[in-house]
């Protein structure tokens, strides 16, 4: 049976230590991930069509876009319904200024 020297046990403690930090990393980027997938659904959630009646008839309520509570201008609904972002200056010629 072999035995570990005492450099052996140095590098199996260096890499078990390296283990546990790329482990932990693994663990805080799948938060993250995970994070951004709900933020995400809820976006996709709140701009969904609600079914409504006005007059008597049936119509979809399509909301504008806008930005998720936490104000994060890299975490808002892509795109209104003139393909702007939210904030962004309209540009002359586009069918906000057509009409």
């Amino acid at each position: 049976m072999k035995t570990v020297t005492g450099d052996g046990v140095r590098e199996l403690e260096r890499i078990t230590a390296r283990l546990s930090e790329l482990d932990a990393l693994a663990e805080r980027v799948l938060h993250r991930l995970a994070e951004q997938d709900r933020i995400e659904v809820e976006a996709a959630v709140a701009a969904a069509p609600v079914k409504a009646q006005v007059a008597g008839r049936a119509v979809l309520l399509i909301p504008f876009a806008r930005a998720v509570p936490d104000s994060d201008p890299s975490r808002t609904v892509p795109q209104t319904q003139w393909g702007r972002r939210p904030g962004e200056t309209p540009v002359i010629g586009s069918p906000i200024h057509s009409a």
